[in-house]
């Protein structure tokens, strides 16, 4: 008697359950309201890419943080989480900006004057 009724509850479930489905075909919108706005838009430009991210150790036993960016640009920290500072590099030369200068990207490197590697 308990299988009967469970069977019957089952039944009726799988009856509902298709019986909820729509067999109307589905019909699509294409219209896309951007389009044209998308079509005549500017080409996107990507931020710089991070080429190299060194830590130096310098003669006076200083360390400074270097992120090389390949737009010819770079971002030098003296602590690990501290504020960056943006050096660029004109013409492949050393990176220089506030107070501060590299001489390339590279293990061996002069900043401020002071010999330094990674």
């Amino acid at each position: 008697m308990k299988r009967t009724h469970l069977l019957t509850a089952a039944a009726t479930a799988a009856l509902l359950t298709l019986g909820a489905c729509n067999s109307e075909p589905q019909t699509v919108n294409t219209y896309d309201a951007q389009a044209e706005a998308l079509k005549n838009a500017a080409p996107v430009v990507l931020p710089p890419a991070i080429v190299a991210s060194r830590t130096f150790r310098c003669s006076d036993n200083s360390l400074y943080y270097v992120d090389f960016y390949n737009n010819d640009t770079a971002l030098i920290r003296t602590t690990q989480e501290g504020m960056p500072t943006s050096l660029t590099s004109a013409d492949g030369g050393p990176y220089a900006g506030d107070g501060y200068t590299v001489s390339a990207n590279a293990d061996n490197v002069t900043i401020n004057g002071k010999s330094c590697h990674v």
